[in-house]
């Protein structure tokens, strides 16, 4: 476990490992035991983590947990994206506690990574974007010299921080949607907001007779192939996506109301 302190704060970033992940917890999932949800995304993280995957936690002595980044390198990016040369970022979050925002947590824990990046010697840094639920908004990166090199439905950004202005911008791969009959939930530990609520979901649809299918992306070869930029969850009804992001089952619940 690494650990690099921040200024003179309380703050400091620490570089989870195989080893500590399960000691300081992912996405506000802390108990092994508990919650099947961190027990997938730590076997996860334990099968990336040799190929480059890096989560980084925020550390605060007296606050906690304030924050992480997780990014790996392109080629095993869990987006449907050809990044290759590119240093991927899956997610950021900063500033759980009020107090905790707005003190360049968010700019500290780029650093790393752009950092990590150049010393494997890769052509920048790869992110997506989207002003909405389970995506970081653009302003952060574009802060830091990020620009926009390409768009996918309904509203994804895909932004790159290029060290050599002569490489080619990573894009995204996006096949269409199959799936067309009856709802298809499509979900990878990556992300571990899809357990509970993709349980509920399945049981809520079978109730009212939709037949149902459920995809687990195995690797990040199929992750690459989602029909959704979001890559790691989706949900499809009827060759329609109708959620690009994890949802909880009273959303569930609205959405086939007005659809059928």
């Amino acid at each position: 476990m690494s650990k690099q302190t921040i200024g003179e704060s309380d703050i400091s970033i620490v570089d989870l490992t195989p080893e500590t992940i399960a000691d300081f917890g992912v996405c506000g999932y802390k108990d092994v035991n508990k919650h099947v949800e961190l027990r997938r995304k730590i076997a996860w993280f334990q099968e990336y983590y040799p190929k480059g995957l890096r989560i980084k936690a925020v550390m605060s002595k007296t606050g906690g947990y304030q924050g992480m980044l997780e990014y790996l390198p392109g080629k095993y990016a869990h987006r449907p994206v050809a990044a290759a040369d590119y240093m991927f970022i899956h997610c950021i979050f900063v500033g759980f506690k009020r107090p905790f925002k707005g003190k360049g947590l968010g700019s500290a824990l780029l650093d790393e990574c752009i950092k990590d990046a150049k010393e494997a010697g890769l052509q920048g840094v790869a992110v997506v974007t989207r002003n909405g639920p389970f995506m970081a908004k653009k302003g952060i990166f574009l802060k830091k010299g990020f620009k926009l090199v390409d768009k996918a439905e309904p509203d994804f950004e895909l932004l790159a921080l290029k060290f050599n202005a002569a490489a080619a911008d990573p894009k995204f791969t996006i096949p269409t949607a199959a799936y067309p009959d009856g709802l298809t939930v499509i979900r990878s530990p990556q992300c571990p907001y899809s357990e509970k609520n993709v349980n509920e979901i399945l049981k809520t649809a079978k109730k009212l007779g939709i037949p149902t299918k459920l995809v687990d992306l195995q690797d990040f070869r199929e992750a690459q192939q989602s029909p959704c930029a979001f890559g790691t969850f989706c949900i499809i009804y009827n060759g329609k996506i109708i959620s690009h992001h994890p949802i909880s089952n009273t959303r569930f619940e609205n959405i086939m109301k007005k659809m059928r």
